[in-house]
């Protein structure tokens, strides 16, 4: 979402501002979370407490515990996902890609560190293969296993295949195909650790070529709102166009993010369910009941607004790509 966050812990009429790490357990009252969305717009939030803070080579990691969003995963100081509302955000990622496939049983994500998209794949029936490739096993995995409750029985699965590795050299190293394939990786920010995994190429040469008959990509495309969809999210639509036959962009408000958030997938296979089918599919392929997506939610998602589809995806001079 933003930069790297601080904290502001107000107490007594007195102000202190620091990094995260340095808030004590004795300041909690009155301390919030800050985070910076752009030059002129902060997003802030009431502190419980910090449940952990570590680093690994690769980032930075915290988990808070907050007043309006129970806990909260945060990567580089960008928020990652609170626990109030990230099944919003993994069954937008995770379902529509899937119950789009006739009958998909191999899956492989592209990080998901944090379990929750690994769990909401395993729901479904079908499925009897998932490859998470993350490359942070210290700090985001072991981390995410030790701490999330929510997603034990996901890391505990026999069906999960957990690789630490960058998801690039993964995909090149293995010959199997893929019925999906879910990107579930920080935005591509020029000279970022995931620039290179939102490019023409890489979906071309390395994405494509591991996916099987009817097989479908989907990625998070970051925020999608009027005044943010140009950061990445028409970026990556314009550039997977490049790439798949067929293009669906679609997104929705989640509160924690501030913002409406994107998802792009793409397939050489049609990507039209009517909303009884896509409903059919959720009562016969998944365990238990989604609490966000179903059919009129998805065709409500991927109806964009007019100022998104007239600068994202018109016939202008300045569609961007990556």
């Amino acid at each position: 979402m933003g930069n790297v966050g601080e904290y502001h812990a107000v107490g007594n009429g007195e102000v202190m501002d620091g990094k995260l790490k340095g808030l004590m357990s004795g300041q909690r009252k009155g301390c919030w979370y800050e985070e910076e969305i752009d030059d002129h717009l902060k997003w802030s939030f009431a502190l419980n407490s910090i449940l952990h803070s570590g680093s690994s080579e690769y980032q930075d990691i915290q988990l808070l515990d907050t007043k309006p969003f129970g806990k909260v995963l945060l990567l580089d100081g960008k928020l990652q996902s609170a626990e109030s509302d990230e099944f919003i955000y993994h069954e937008c990622l995770v379902h529509p890609a899937l119950l789009h496939h006739p009958g998909p049983k191999s899956v492989f994500i592209m990080g998901g560190g944090e379990g929750s998209t690994a769990r909401e794949i395993l729901r479904h029936k079908a499925i009897n293969k998932v490859v998470m490739c993350d490359i942070d096993k210290v700090e985001v995995v072991d981390f995410c296993k030790s701490y999330l409750d929510v997603n034990k029985e996901a890391f505990s699965d026999p069906r999960l295949d957990l690789v630490i590795n960058d998801a690039r050299g993964e995909l090149l190293d293995r010959t199997e195909m893929f019925d999906i394939i879910v990107g579930d990786l920080a935005d591509p920010i020029e000279g970022g650790p995931c620039y290179q995994l939102y490019t023409k190429s890489f979906y071309e040469q390395i994405v494509k070529p591991r996916l099987g008959s009817g097989g479908v990509f989907v990625t998070q495309a970051g925020p999608a709102g009027v005044f943010t969809h140009a950061q990445v999210f028409s970026c990556i639509y314009n550039t997977l166009k490049q790439v798949f036959k067929n293009v669906v962009a679609y997104s929705v408000h989640i509160p924690s993010f501030a913002d409406t958030w994107g998802w792009v997938m793409a397939s050489d296979s049609p990507l039209n369910l009517s909303v009884q089918e896509f409903d059919r599919r959720i009562r016969q392929r998944i365990y238990g009941e989604n609490q966000y997506i179903d059919g009129e939610t998805f065709v409500s998602a991927s109806t964009l607004s007019k100022t998104v589809r007239r600068k994202s995806f018109g016939k202008e001079p300045n569609d961007l790509q990556l």
